[in-house]
C-alpha cells in the first residue's frame, strides 16, 4: 500500500496559509470579462510551451501563441507536442463541470492525447511493458531505474486509491504534489511521462479548487530552471532499493513555492491589467456595439452618442491602444471590430 513519508513543517505550513490567502485575494478581486479572456486565453499558451520546453522543445512562446491561433499547414512534431499540449488543456478544462476522480484509464487517456501522432501506435495510452532508465539530461548516464513493467498497473492504482482515500483529511496541495513526484518515479509509459504527470496535476489542483487554467500555469516555474525541477521531482537510483526511503517533504516545498511564485506573477499582472484595461462608460458603448452588431464605425458612434468629433476619435484610439479593439478598412470605410486576444 502507498504512504508516501512527508513531514509538515513549519516551512510547508507557511506555503500553504500563504497560497490559501492568495488564492482568497485574487477570488475577491474583481476582473472584468476582457481581462480574464486574454488571462485565459494566455495561461494556455504559456503551460503549453512551459510543459513541452520541458521535455526540449525550442519552440518560443512567441511562436507558440501563434501557432494556437492558426494552426499550421504542414505540422512538425514539435508543433505537434504543443498543440497535443493544449487539446489536454481545453479537455481537461471541461470534465471540470463534473469531476471524476482520477484512474488508471484516465491517466491513460490523457497521456494517449498528448503523444497523440508522435511515437508507435503500440505505446498510445498503455502501460509500458518493458524496463526503461532515466537519464540524467546533462551526463547522459543512468540517474534512475524506474520499477520494473510487470508492477505499474498495481503501483498506478495504490496511488488513485491514496487520492482518494485521503481527498478530505489531507490538504490538496499535498496531495496534488504527492501524486505529480509519486507517478513521476513510477514512470509508468514509454514516453510522455512529463507532460502527462503536469497535466494531471493541473486537473487535480482545479478539481479541488485551485483554477490552474483560467489564471496561471505552475508549469512556468519548473521552466525557469529545468535542472533543479528534474533533480527535486526526481530520485537517484534503483526504485527497489530507495522506494522505502524515498520522503517527498522537500519536494512539497519546492511545488508549493512554484505555485506561490506564479499566483504572485499573475496577481501583478491582473494589477497592470486593470489600471490598463479601464473602461470609461463611452468606450463601453463601442465595446457593446460591436458585441451586438459585430462591428463599428464612426458615423454609428456619432447616431448613439453626443460625443465632439474630436473626443470621439479619442475614444476609438484609446481602445485602440489597450488592444482591445482594432481597425479595420480605410477612409470612410474605416470600421472597427473586437481585437482577438
Amino acid at each position: 500500500m502507498f504512504k508516501p513519508k512527508y513531514n509538515l513543517n513549519p516551512g510547508l505550513l507557511d506555503n500553504i496559509v500563504r497560497i490559501k490567502n492568495l488564492i482568497t485575494e485574487l477570488n475577491n478581486q474583481k476582473f472584468s470579462d476582457i481581462v480574464l479572456a486574454k488571462f485565459e486565453k494566455d495561461s494556455y499558451a504559456i503551460s503549453a510551451h512551459a510543459s513541452t520546453s520541458i521535455e526540449g522543445n525550442p519552440i518560443p512562446l512567441t511562436d507558440v501563441r501563434k501557432i494556437l491561433k492558426s494552426t499550421p499547414a504542414h505540422i512538425r512534431d514539435t508543433e505537434k507536442e504543443v498543440l497535443n499540449y493544449n487539446k489536454v488543456l481545453h479537455y481537461l478544462n471541461t470534465l471540470l463541470k463534473k469531476p471524476n476522480p482520477i484512474s488508471k484509464e484516465f491517466v491513460c487517456n490523457i497521456q494517449a492525447i498528448v503523444v497523440e501522432g508522435l511515437i508507435d501506435k503500440k505505446h498510445i495510452g498503455k502501460f509500458r511493458q518493458s524496463q526503461v532508465v532515466v537519464n540524467n539530461p546533462k551526463t547522459r548516464k543512468i540517474a534512475f531505474i524506474p520499477p520494473n513493467a510487470k508492477d505499474i498497473t498495481k503501483l498506478i492504482n495504490e496511488l488513485v486509491l491514496y487520492l482518494e482515500k485521503e481527498y478530505i483529511t489531507t490538504d490538496p496541495l499535498i496531495l496534488a504534489g504527492i501524486f505529480h513526484k509519486q507517478f513521476v518515479i513510477v514512470h509508468p509509459f514509454m514516453d510522455g511521462n512529463g507532460r502527462t504527470t503536469r497535466l494531471v496535476t493541473k486537473y487535480l489542483l482545479a478539481r479541488m479548487g485551485l483554477d490552474t487554467f483560467q489564471l496561471f500555469s505552475f508549469e512556468n516555474y519548473y521552466n525557469q530552471n529545468v535542472t533543479k525541477y528534474f533533480t527535486k521531482v526526481g530520485i537517484f537510483g534503483d526504485y527497489y532499493d530507495i522506494v522505502d526511503n524515498t520522503d517527498f517533504t522537500d519536494w512539497l516545498i519546492y511545488f508549493t513555492d512554484g505555485i506561490i511564485d506564479e499566483l504572485l506573477r499573475v496577481q501583478k499582472l491582473l494589477k497592470n491589467s486593470i489600471e490598463s484595461i479601464r473602461i470609461t462608460s463611452y468606450e463601453k458603448i463601442i465595446i457593446e456595439y460591436i458585441k451586438k452588431k459585430g462591428s463599428i464605425s464612426r458615423s454609428d458612434y456619432k447616431k448613439i452618442t453626443d460625443r465632439a468629433q474630436s473626443t470621439q476619435i479619442l475614444d476609438f484610439k484609446r481602445l485602440t491602444d489597450k488592444n482591445i479593439i482594432k481597425k479595420q478598412g480605410k477612409g470612410k470605410a474605416t470600421y472597427y471590430t473586437l481585437t482577438e486576444n
